[in-house]
C-alpha cells in the first residue's frame, strides 16, 4: 500500500475543526482485507449502548507500540455536510490521530480503527454535548463522520411536520426470517424485535391466510415464497405484531412501516386477505394508519402504517374509489427503477442474480436508486421554499414518493448467490457508498438541491455478529434534513 492523503466527509449538521494531528507507529492491526471498517464498539459515556462493544487499544497500549511520534497544530475547518480533501499524508503502518474541536469541545479518533469497525469519537471535555462515529476506508483513505443517535429512538429528533417519504429508514428483506430455516429462505441475522431495537423501520412481511376462504378465521402464517419461515414450525403474524406494538410503546416517537404481501401455497385470494386483516388486526386507529396516501411522521409516530401488495375486497374500495391502506398494489416486479399503480411508491427491486459476478450489476441499480431519492427536496413547514421543493402537508405529502431501494437478491440454485452471500458483498459496497459518495455534488450551482435521502433501504442480514453500521449510515442521512428542519421558524 503507497502514501495517500486523507480525506474527511462531515455528514453532521455541526462544524468541525481538525486542530491536532499525531502520528504513531500503528499497533498491529487484523487483516481488514480492504474493506470499509464498519461495526460501532461503545465508548464508557454510553452512547449506542445497545450495539455489542469492541475494544480498541488504550491510548498507553498504542504508545508503548510506538517507536516514532508527531504532533503538529492544524486549523481545518470542515462545514456541516461537505467533504474536505487534506493534505495529510497517510502512510502505511502508522496511525493518525485526529482531535477536533466542535462547539468548544474537543473529540479524538485513532485512524485506521483498530478492530476493523468504525469507532465512536472519544470525547476529551467533560459532559460532551454531542456524539459523533467515525466510518474509515482504508482503500480510499477516507474518514466519515456521523452524529451517533439512540437507534431506538432516532426519529424523536425529527419534524412531525414531514412526510415520511421524505426520511432515509433502514429497512429488512423478508424481516421474519431468521430462524433455522432453508439457507435461500433465511434473509436475516437477528429477530424483528432486535431489529427495531436497532433502528429498523420497514419490515417486509409474506403471510399466508392459514384458513382458505375462511374470514372469521385471523391465522396468517409467515412465510417466504411458498416456504415457511422456520423448520421447527409455523410462525404467526399476530405474535410478531404483537412485539411492535410493545416496541411502539416503548419508543412512541417511532413509527413501523409494514409491507405485506400474500404468499405461500394455499387456495387464499388477496382479497381474502385484506378483508383477514381489515376485519381482525387493524381496528384500533391509535395503532394502525391504514389511510391510502402518505402520512406525516407525526400521524404516523407509535403506530404501523400498513403498505399493502394485495388487491382490496370489493367492499374496501370505498365511493371514493381510494381504497384502504396505503397503496402497493401493481408493485413492478424484478426492476431497477419501476412506479408503483398508485405513483405513490418508487421501486428497485431487481433481484434475479443468476451468476454471483451479477452482484455488480445488482450494487449499481442500488447505487441509482439512492441517487434519485437523494435528488429530492421536502419543503420544510413553516420554512423558505427553495426551488425544486415538495410539499409536505397532509395529503400533498404524496407528491413525494417513497423511494423503495432492495439489497436483496438471490438465487436458489446456486449457494454463492444465497441471501447471506449476496449480502455479505452488497453491504459493505452500499456501507463504502453512502460514506464517500451519497449525496455529493461538486457543481456548487446545484449543492442546494436535494436533501440527500436515502430514501426506505430494504436490507438482507444486518445485524450479524453486532453489525448495525448500515443502518447507522441510512439513519445518518437524515441529518441534512434535520439542519434544514432547524433553521426553519419553529
Amino acid at each position: 500500500m503507497t502514501s495517500s492523503s486523507l480525506t474527511i466527509r462531515n455528514l453532521t449538521s455541526i462544524l468541525f475543526e481538525l486542530k491536532v494531528l499525531e502520528r504513531f507507529e500503528s499497533a498491529q492491526l487484523p487483516n481488514s482485507g480492504g474493506a470499509v471498517n464498519n461495526i460501532t464498539r461503545t465508548l464508557s459515556f454510553g452512547l449506542l449502548a445497545s450495539n455489542s462493544a469492541k475494544t480498541s487499544p488504550t491510548a498507553s497500549q498504542l504508545s508503548l507500540k510506538a517507536k516514532s511520534f508527531a504532533a503538529h497544530d492544524a486549523s481545518i475547518s470542515i462545514p456541516p455536510h461537505e467533504t474536505k480533501a487534506t493534505e495529510i499524508l497517510v502512510v502505511p503502518n502508522e496511525t493518525l490521530r485526529l482531535t477536533f474541536e466542535v462547539e468548544g469541545q474537543r473529540y479524538r479518533i485513532d485512524t485506521p480503527t483498530q478492530t476493523q469497525k468504525s469507532t465512536l469519537l472519544m470525547p476529551l471535555s467533560p459532559n460532551p454535548l454531542h456524539g459523533f462515529t467515525g466510518v474509515y476506508s482504508t482503500d480510499s483513505s477516507h474518514l466519515a463522520i456521523y452524529s451517533s443517535v439512540n437507534l431506538k429512538s432516532w426519529m424523536s429528533s425529527l419534524k412531525s411536520e414531514l412526510p415520511l417519504s421524505a426520511l432515509s429508514i433502514p429497512g429488512t428483506h423478508n424481516s421474519p426470517t431468521y430462524r433455522t430455516a432453508l439457507p435461500s429462505v433465511r434473509c436475516q441475522a437477528v429477530s424483528v424485535k432486535e431489529q427495531l431495537s436497532n433502528g429498523v423501520r420497514f419490515l417486509d412481511i409474506r403471510v399466508q391466510p392459514e384458513s382458505s376462504g375462511d374470514v372469521s378465521q385471523d391465522g396468517l402464517i409467515l412465510v417466504h415464497s411458498a416456504f415457511p419461515v422456520s423448520l421447527a414450525g409455523r410462525k404467526y403474524f399476530r405474535d410478531m405484531v404483537n412485539h411492535i406494538f410493545d416496541f411502539l410503546t416503548a419508543n412512541p416517537t417511532e413509527t413501523v412501516i409494514m409491507s405485506v404481501k400474500r404468499e405461500g401455497i394455499g387456495r387464499s385470494t388477496d382479497q381474502h386477505l385484506s378483508k383477514i386483516l381489515h376485519t381482525h388486526y387493524t381496528t384500533d386507529p391509535n395503532r394502525w394508519f391504514t389511510e391510502n396516501r402518505i402520512p406525516t411522521l407525526g400521524e404516523a409516530r407509535s403506530k404501523i402504517v400498513l403498505l399493502r401488495r394485495f388487491k382490496l375486497d370489493e367492499s374496501l374500495k370505498g365511493e371514493d374509489g381510494m381504497g384502504w391502506a396505503m397503496d402497493g398494489d401493481g408493485w413492478p416486479d424484478n426492476c431497477a427503477d419501476g412506479l408503483c399503480s398508485s405513483g405513490e411508491i418508487r421501486v428497485q427491486d431487481f433481484y434475479e442474480v443468476a451468476e454471483h459476478t451479477n452482484i455488480e450489476k445488482k450494487i449499481g441499480f442500488v447505487r441509482g436508486h439512492l441517487d434519485r431519492a437523494a435528488k429530492m427536496m421536502c419543503k420544510i413547514p413553516g420554512g423558505q421554499a427553495h426551488e425544486g421543493e415538495v410539499e409536505a402537508d397532509g395529503v400533498e405529502a404524496v407528491k413525494y414518493p417513497f423511494f423503495i431501494n432492495f439489497l436483496s437478491a438471490s438465487n436458489f440454485w446456486r449457494a454463492n448467490c444465497w441471501p447471506d452471500r449476496i449480502a455479505a458483498k452488497v453491504n459493505p459496497s452500499i456501507i463504502d457508498f453512502l460514506c464517500r459518495m451519497h449525496g455529493e455534488v461538486n457543481d456548487e450551482a446545484e449543492k442546494q438541491f436535494g436533501d440527500g435521502s436515502t430514501g426506505i433501504v430494504v436490507c438482507d442480514w444486518v445485524g450479524i455478529d453486532g453489525d448495525w453500521d448500515l443502518v447507522r449510515c441510512i439513519v445518518g442521512m437524515n441529518s441534512k434534513l434535520e439542519l434544514r428542519g432547524s433553521e426553519s421558524p419553529k
